[in-house]
């Protein structure tokens, strides 16, 4: 093999610079956040574990009935019904968002495009107070 002698050191520093946010965490991503669930709620639109996985394709689906084939049919959970909707449905129970869903997404660090248009009721009831 030709220049053995600059190849091998340049795939060392190649492999150590590649996987040196592997080594230097120690492998841990911190600790995992544990949002705060609605007092008093037991069942959500779906379970848990399939809310933390696909619930932003969820809403996504909900945005796309709702808006682009004004399929506005109502969600029951528990014998209790909700419109399709980030506020009309999610943010009912989940009320706070810095501490429910900004507490993951930061961890994830992602920027979901929710909060563009939607109000947390918070801000909305502010927002009505100044009117």
């Amino acid at each position: 093999m030709y220049n053995k002698g600059t190849i091998i050191p340049g795939l060392v520093i190649f492999i150590v610079f590649v996987t040196f946010p592997l080594w230097y965490n120690g492998l841990n991503a911190g600790t995992v956040p544990k949002p705060d669930l609605p007092v008093g709620q037991k069942e959500c639109v779906a379970p848990a574990a399939e809310m933390r996985d696909t619930h932003m394709k969820l809403l996504n689906e909900w945005r796309d009935a709702v808006l682009r084939d004004n399929d506005r049919v109502n969600i029951k959970v528990g014998g209790k019904e909700y419109r399709k909707g980030l506020q009309m449905a999610c943010m009912q129970c989940h009320t706070d968002k810095e501490k429910f869903c900004d507490s993951c997404h930061t961890y994830a660090a992602v920027s979901p495009t929710c909060w563009d248009c939607h109000l947390t009721p918070a801000v909305a009831a502010s927002k009505k107070e100044t009117l």
